[in-house]
This record gives C-alpha cells, structure tokens and sequence, in this order.
C-alpha cells in the first residue's frame, strides 16, 4: 500500500502526514501522548487465564453500543496555560471547521470496517462518552475505551480526547486517536514485536523538540511492553494506524528499522481491520428474547457476547443476575427513537460477586440486554437470570 501522505506548512517547514503522529521534516515527529490508564485495583491479584481473559477486553465496550461524540464549541471552552515567562493565557479547545471535518470522516472510515459500534454527533457534552478538544499544544490523545466514563479521570465537562496540532498535516491522527477510544492501545508496545530499542537515543529524541517529553511520558507511551494477555491478537502489524512512525538510528532491531526507520503504510491496515471485527462482530438482526424467571446459559468462548432482547409484560422493578463463578459486564439499553440509550450496568470482572442489576422497565417498551463474557471458571454451570 502507498504511504498515505498529505502536505501543508507548519512554521517555515514543511510538513508530511504520518500515523499516529505528524512528520515536521528533519526526521522529527509529533506523537500522540497517551496518560496513564486509570488503576483496576480489583485485577490486581488474578494469575492465569483468568487475568489473561480479562486483561484482554476489559476495557472494550459492550458490542452494539452507540457511542456520542460531542465537539467544545463554547466560547468558554478554554484552559489556562501557564508560560514559561510566568504569564497565562487562555487557549481556545474549539476546533476549526476544516478539522472537524476530519474527525467526522475518521469516525465514518471505522465505522465503513463494519464494526458492531455505531457513532453519532451531538450538540450537547452531557450526551456524550466521546469529548473532543483542540488545544493546539502539540499533543493529541485519547482516553482508552471504557476508561472515558471513569469521572475521576475524565469529569463531565472535561476532555477525553485531544487534537494538538493542524490535523491537514495528518488526518490518520484522528484515526488513530478513535482507535484508543474504542479500546486499542499502540502497536509499537506490542510485546511480540521483538522491537529492540536504543533507549538513551529515544529518550533523548523525544525529551527534545518538538514532543519535550518527561522520561516517564516516553516510557509510558513508547518503551513500556503492554501485558501480553492485553494485546488483541498476537502479531505485530508495523502498518497499524496505531503505530508510530519512528526516525531512523532509535529502533536497533528488527535491523531494517534502524537504518531505515519505520514508516506505517497510512490508514487502517486488514489486521486493523480485522482486529476491530475480532472484538466488535456485526451483531445479529435479532437478539435473542428473555423471558421473566428464565435461566439461560452463557455458551459463548471468553470474550464473546451475548444480546437479549427485553420487553416487560408489566412496568415493575427487574433483577438481572449472572450465575457461577464468571467475569461478566452487563449492560442494559432502552431502544428511544430507533436508537439503543444507556440504562445501567454493571462489571464484576476481578471480584468474587456476581454482575447484577436492579432497574425500573416500563410495560412494553423494548430494551436490549448486552453481556460480554470475559472469563468461565466452569462453562457449563454459568448463566443469567431475569426475574
């Protein structure tokens, strides 16, 4: 496939378009700075495959969500910045037209693989799991899936997902940054890459112009090997739209990296692609119904979900409830205007309880019961229970 590549003019340079960052010429890259994942202190004591299961899709949404992105359009949309000169000024988190057509369109190139997850614009943050700013401060990034509902990371009229720099320059940026929010981490930290580094060299290159990166910051984002159980699927795929791009002389092996340097082919590559339908399959036109004090058993592999179609013969209080010793996250949906809506959820995956959940349906209005099965100690003796 042929380098994906755009130009445009960032100062006096000029400026080529790259993965998950954008090419400034002279072999300097603009990266996206990922912060840390917000702590699983219940994961913490697993061994085995029950930590590999979980680890591998703990943090993807239940299949079939409809995730609302929302664009800061306010004119008090700003952040203080604190200057080097010890002066403030406010910075705009308002992005121009031309950028967020941009992200519309990336948000539509995943949706065209096929996936289970639908996008959707909104005009109001509160609506949204998708927060998009543009502060113009050289860093992009994104919340990983899930984690952009935890509040104590990402509050309601915070950010979850950044573009920092002109993304004409690089419109896979905004793909790349999607990926993270539907749950992919990056490519480079893929533990079976069998990427050697010469780290003082990709310390020293990323602590300096243009990134200015902490030690810590490039450890985390480049040099830290995710958990082999996280990773969806095995291989490296260098063309990922989730890898960097990376100068020659910083990676020492695989050999043809060091004199070469890494270049991603652009746009998401068939592994991408098929990675994303791994984790978010087409859903079945019909789910399968639930009836009230029917047991049904969870035949699925870890991983894979199952869908239930609910429809209350009377309006009363529900109990939802898994049984056996599993890792679950069940979550319930009211169909409202053709379109499935947040009603509760529940995620025991790492604890001893079960998942349940205890809400109000009204008398024949349709709602969709998703479980995602992450982990089975015994297969045969696992299911769920309405009553």
């Amino acid at each position: 496939m042929a380098a994906n590549t755009a130009y445009g003019t960032a100062g006096s340079g000029t400026v080529e378009a790259q993965e998950g960052g954008a090419y400034l010429g002279e072999n300097a890259y603009y990266y996206c700075a990922m912060q840390a994942a917000p702590p699983h202190p219940q994961w913490d004591g697993l061994v085995g495959q029950r930590k590999e299961l979980i680890n591998e899709v703990g943090d993807a949404w239940a299949n079939g969500t409809v995730l609302h992105y929302y664009f800061f359009n306010q004119a008090s949309d700003v952040q203080r910045v604190h200057m080097s000169d010890g002066s403030e000024r406010l910075y705009s988190w308002v992005g121009a037209d031309e950028q967020l057509a941009i992200v519309r369109d990336a948000f539509k190139k995943w949706s065209d693989v096929g996936i289970g997850l639908r996008f959707v614009e909104v005009n109001t943050r509160d609506e949204a799991e998708i927060r998009i700013g543009f502060l113009q401060d050289n860093t992009s990034w994104s919340g990983v899936g899930t984690n952009l509902l935890n509040k104590e990371y990402f509050g309601p009229n915070e950010r979850t997902m950044n573009f920092g720099w002109d993304l004409r320059r690089q419109p896979d940026t905004a793909i790349h940054e999607i990926g993270h929010a539907i749950g992919f981490e990056h490519e480079h930290q893929n533990p079976f890459a069998g990427i050697e580094w010469d780290e003082e060299a990709v310390y020293q290159d990323l602590g300096g112009p243009p990134n200015n990166w902490s030690r810590q910051m490039t450890f985390n984002n480049i040099l830290q090997k995710l958990d082999r159980a996280s990773m969806r699927g095995t291989a490296w795929d260098p063309d990922s739209v989730m890898e960097y791009p990376f100068k020659k002389g910083l990676i020492k092996s695989p050999r043809q990296f060091f004199q070469d340097g890494l270049r991603p082919a652009g746009g998401l590559s068939p592994k991408d692609k098929q990675r994303a339908l791994a984790l978010y399959p087409m859903l079945a036109e019909r789910p399968q119904l639930l009836s009230t004090a029917q047991s049904v058993a969870l035949h699925v592999k870890p991983g894979e979900q199952l869908n239930f179609q609910v429809t209350p013969e009377e309006t009363r209080c529900y109990d939802f409830k898994t049984f056996g010793t599993s890792d679950v996250s069940m979550v319930l949906f009211e169909e409202e205007g053709g379109e499935p809506r947040f009603r509760a959820g529940d995620n025991d995956t790492g604890e001893t309880r079960n998942a349940a959940l205890r809400v109000k349906l009204i008398k024949d209005h349709k709602y969709i019961l998703r479980v995602r099965v992450y982990y089975q100690e015994r297969p045969a003796q696992c299911a769920l229970m309405m009553w």
